[in-house]
């Protein structure tokens, strides 16, 4: 499954060796609940092997669109089972930042449209 969600990053971490053979980096977007920014979503990812580097250009407040799958693994240890989900980022694209909602309407003057030709003549 597939997923996309826009966001500004917050955290940046650094990429980690787990193992000889493995690597992850994981960062935190922080996305705008619209109705009420009290209630804004904080989503970890974890990039791994060769998407670690996806990161690398990007900063702290950069606006990302995130393509991610989620996993989920079971782990068993001393009788016990737990299970666990990871959101596992494999594209991310920097997006033009949002104005806020407050933020006023762009102006313009009326001499910047352009007359309208003979042809464009509306009949009503």
């Amino acid at each position: 499954m597939n997923f996309e969600i826009s966001g500004n990053i917050i955290v940046k971490e650094d990429t980690q060796d787990i193992s000889a053979s493995f690597k992850k980096r994981e960062f935190v977007i922080e996305v705008v609940n619209e109705r009420n920014s009290d209630w804004n979503d904080f989503i970890k990812f974890q990039l791994t092997q060769d998407r670690c580097n996806l990161l690398d250009p990007l900063q702290v407040g950069d606006n990302i669109k995130v393509s991610f799958n989620i996993r989920g693994r079971k782990w068993e240890k001393d009788g016990r089972v737990n299970y666990f989900s990871n959101l596992e980022a494999w594209r991310i694209e920097k997006e033009e930042a949002a104005l806020p909602p407050d933020a006023p309407a762009p102006s313009f003057n009326e001499a910047d449209i352009p007359p309208a030709g003979p042809e464009e003549d509306l009949p009503f």
